[in-house]
């Protein structure tokens, strides 16, 4: 096998997890083959990037009990993969032989789309977080120093956490990484080593994210020459506490962006009038730059729950018609996002775990599925339709039902990007964050 792929073997020797999920079961042709023979058809299959699936749960419709969805339908289905794409999605064919897929609940695979891949402390020893002292400015001294000693093997602790992701049933991210003085662009080529390395099992995007500022260090030069390579956003922090001049770095980051085809995702903390005006002055910057639109994000945003209810719901509305998304790592506590409303003005959410184990936070557990379980519990989505609907969360969008019941996912033509779990359907997976058995990616099987 092409060795930059992740394969089965690799991914038990080096993550520890069972092939729990799929199996090749010859059905009445041969039913006794060893389970040598057996592996090594399926190996060949893996290889070959076209099979079939038989005994795949898909959801087909909702139950309805006096006008309200109170259950799932689902049925058994044979599916196809070739050359990356579902080819053919067939009545079961159970005697068939096949990689047999138990009955487990096939779901679109889970996308992180808020992570720092690149600087990380997992695949080395635990070490919680030290006392912070100076605020971001603070980490940003911290980070100056620890640095050039994490990077000397950041590609490794890359791939491992690329490898926690895909146990969780995450087969693509959107990774930020440090664009700054300190590393210059060696933590993104040390994160494009990983990524090429697990190309066959894992996707991702990039942020060129200015983790030590714009202006307060100089840091111009280097996002410029990363612009240059073939990342996907422009990245920023904080504008108006990190850089002391919101106008001046939105305006660098929008002119970057447009300059070089990129979007944008902002790292924005602030909650106070500096955060209030950072989002505002975005908004107008894209409403004039309408190339912008559907490519501009605010990751966690927290300004958004500080604000009265009137506020929110002006800002919502904005967000919305100026097509700007947010990524939310769901923060409970002192801090609820405001996401119902969000999700009412039509803005794109998504989540992610931010960090899994570095010197920012020790919490993440690499599941984006525990995050929309978070987010049902915090906001109330407790019935069937809801549980089901907040799904999108971890699939960054892509439902099998739609709102009215309707199967829309999968179509023949779609991308291979398929999770099972041991759910009997999408609000039951949510509810009880339901183990992942197996992970497909582009039609390659990972695990």
């Amino acid at each position: 096998m092409n060795h930059s792929m992740l394969s089965r073997k690799e991914f038990l020797k080096n993550a520890t997890i069972g092939f729990a999920g799929l199996s090749l079961t010859p059905g009445v042709v041969n039913a006794q083959v060893s389970k040598g023979a057996a592996e090594r058809k399926e190996e060949k299959l893996m290889e070959a990037g076209n099979y079939t699936l038989k005994n795949v749960r898909l959801e087909t419709g909702f139950e309805y009990e006096d006008g309200e969805v109170v259950a799932t339908k689902t049925a058994l289905f044979s599916i196809e993969v070739a050359n990356r794409k579902i080819r053919k999605i067939s009545p079961n064919q159970s005697t068939a032989e096949a990689i047999d897929a138990k009955g487990l609940l096939m779901l679109p695979s889970f996308r992180d789309m808020h992570i720092h891949l690149d600087k990380t402390f997992y695949g080395e020893n635990w070490q919680a977080v030290r006392k912070r002292t100076g605020g971001v400015k603070g980490m940003i001294a911290l980070e100056q120093k620890i640095l050039p000693e994490m990077l000397k093997n950041s590609t490794y602790k890359a791939e491992k956490l690329i490898e926690l992701l895909q146990s969780k049933g995450t087969s693509f991210a959107r990774s930020h990484v440090n664009i700054e003085p300190t590393s210059k662009l060696d933590s993104l080529k040390h994160l494009q080593n990983a990524l090429e390395n697990k190309k066959n099992g894992f996707g991702a995007e990039l942020v060129a994210f200015p983790q030590h500022g714009v202006f307060y260090t100089d840091t111009v030069p280097y996002l410029k020459e990363a612009a240059k390579t073939d990342i996907d956003f422009i990245g920023g922090l904080d504008p108006y506490s990190i850089d002391g001049a919101i106008e001046k770095t939105i305006d660098f980051t929008v002119q970057l962006a447009l300059d070089h085809n990129k979007g944008i995702d902002t790292h924005l903390h602030e909650s106070g009038e500096s955060g209030l005006r950072t989002v505002e002055y975005l908004i107008d910057r894209v409403i004039e730059n309408p190339r912008l639109k559907e490519k501009t994000y605010l990751s966690h945003c927290f300004v958004l729950g500080k604000l009265d209810a009137s506020k929110q719901e002006e800002i919502a509305e904005r967000l919305g018609a100026a097509v700007i998304g947010v990524v939310s790592t769901i923060p409970f506590g002192g801090l609820i996002m405001p996401i119902p409303l969000l999700l009412k003005h039509k803005v794109k959410i998504m989540t992610g775990n931010d960090s899994v184990i570095d010197h920012w936070n020790t919490f993440g557990t690499g599941s984006v599925l525990q995050k929309a379980n978070l987010a049902a519990q915090l906001y109330g989505y407790t019935t069937e339709f809801d549980l089901s609907r907040i799904l999108k969360l971890a699939t960054a969008g892509p439902l099998p039902l739609n709102d009215q019941g309707v199967q829309q996912w999968p179509k023949v033509g779609d991308d291979a990007n398929i999770v099972f779990i041991e759910a009997s359907c999408s609000a039951e997976a949510v509810s009880r964050v339901s183990p992942v058995k197996s992970l497909i990616y582009q039609g390659n099987i990972v695990f």
